[in-house]
């Protein structure tokens, strides 16, 4: 074994204080450089150190992480980045009976599993009570976040301690989602039913964010870690899905081989439960690798602002050259609102993978590209949906829409002129971040307005 592989062996399973010694000891006997040096690097993790155990990774964790960033300022710090993370990762797999964190390990990973068998159970009791609903009736689209979600709450309810009293307010949420959405007498068909279907996921995955952030939901810090986990949970809960349909693929296959038509199984088993039980799975993933250096979503974030951008620029160059106003089709509205979502996603998720002290660079300038974009792409959907309203009237799709891009209006606006005076050096950095993660209720808000009003002020329809 080598020396630096011999430290991060004996630096995993010691206090911070002796680890920070035993960094400072082989970075001295591996580089000759004089002591203030090495005081001014300490100085370096230190701080890092502190800022990691204030946003609540334990000792250990903080102290890994801080050695890699300040491997921007020295090789040896890199080198020993790398050999701990390694190390981490090897720890966050291995076997229950090898020592007390494993265990917990082993014990969050059985929790996790069993909240993953009870949503993927949850979807088919139903239909194995002898109710007889199918999969596509309405039933399931209204239901379908009550049958996951809850179990996601637990599993951080449980993770995080809440005290009783906090558990009490988690469930209300949960609960006046499921009173409402199941009793309310929507007719056949109606607007505000599919609204609801919709927006429901939105106002209880932000409900589950209380549990996650051990119910300081105040906190900006909280907010922005919840931001960071859900980028994070995202991608992880992609990958699980296209893995999953290259086993849902082999598996109907490697049955039609042998004659059996297993099209129906996949179908009706191994989609609906494998899709519910992976929601908690992939929380699961990411819990466990949170103190682990590197995280996918910022590099996706630094890969596809640039292409969106792109996009943005080249779509307000053809409306303007072509003289072409968008369609007011709904479907038109929806695809222009997704699109919208999924740059002020992006937005949020760069801020929040930002390190606040940097100077205004080449990517910030590039955010601020991308903001002023969105803006003149919500006000050209704006515009539809103002006009759609003049001839058609009032409807639940219309409003729905209408206040989703007006949020998002606002979000953007606000966003475009902190971007700006940031880079005049009138604000620091952190006032986007606040803004960002304080403006995170009014997502919320809107979302239960659209469940629980929607449906009483268009009388079902």
């Amino acid at each position: 074994m080598t020396e630096g592989a011999d430290y991060a062996e004996a630096g995993a399973h010691t206090s911070l204080e002796e680890g920070i010694g035993e960094w400072r000891s082989y970075v001295r006997r591996r580089q000759a450089i004089h002591a203030v040096d090495v005081d001014e690097l300490e100085d370096h993790l230190r701080s890092q150190v502190s800022a990691l155990l204030e946003a609540g990774l334990t000792e250990d964790e903080a102290f890994l992480i801080a050695v890699k960033r300040i491997g921007e300022l020295d090789e040896l710090s890199r080198e020993f980045a790398r050999e701990h993370s390694e190390r981490l990762w090897k720890r966050l797999v291995v076997a229950p009976d090898e020592g007390e964190e494993s265990r917990g390990i082993g014990r969050e990973t059985l929790v996790a599993v069993a909240l993953a068998c009870a949503a993927a159970a949850a979807i088919k009791a139903p239909e194995l009570l002898g109710l007889g609903m199918d999969w596509n009736e309405e039933f399931y689209a209204r239901n379908l976040s009550l049958f996951v979600l809850p179990f996601l709450a637990v599993f951080f309810a449980w993770k995080r301690c809440l005290a009783p009293v906090q558990r009490l307010w988690l469930t209300v949420p949960f609960l006046v989602a499921a009173v409402a959405i199941n009793l309310m007498p929507f007719a056949s068909g109606a607007h505000t039913e599919a609204l609801a279907a919709l927006h429901l996921p939105i106002a209880l995955w932000l409900a589950v964010g209380y549990a996650y952030d051990a119910g300081r939901w105040r906190d900006h810090d909280q907010r922005m870690n919840y931001v960071r986990f859900s980028g994070e949970w995202f991608i992880y809960y992609a990958l699980i899905a296209l893995g999953g349909g290259v086993l849902m693929g082999l598996t109907a296959f490697v049955f039609d081989a042998i004659g059996m038509n297993a099209g129906e199984f996949v179908g009706s088993w191994i989609l609906p439960c494998g899709a519910l039980g992976a929601v908690i799975i992939a929380a699961w993933l990411v819990e466990a690798k949170q103190s682990v250096i590197e995280n996918m979503a910022p590099v996706l974030t630094l890969l596809f602002t640039p292409l969106f951008t792109l996009v943005l620029l080249a779509f307000l160059g053809a409306a303007a050259l072509t003289g072409s106003g968008v369609a007011g089709e709904r479907g038109v509205l929806i695809g222009f609102d997704l699109l919208l979502v999924v740059v002020v996603g992006l937005i949020l998720y760069a801020i929040s993978a930002r390190d606040p002290e940097k100077v205004p660079g080449l990517f910030d300038a590039l955010q601020l590209v991308l903001v002023i974009c969105a803006l003149l792409v919500d006000a050209i959907a704006l515009w539809a949906i103002a006009t759609r309203i003049s001839e058609f009237g009032f409807s639940p799709n219309k409003v729905a829409a209408l206040g989703e891009n007006l949020i998002l209006l606002v979000n953007l606006g606000w966003s475009a002129v902190l971007y700006v005076r940031f880079f005049t050096r009138r604000v620091a950095f952190a006032r986007l971040e606040r803004w960002q993660t304080g403006y995170l209720p009014v997502y919320a808000l809107w979302a239960w307005v659209v469940v629980l009003v929607f449906p009483l002020v268009f009388g079902f329809r």
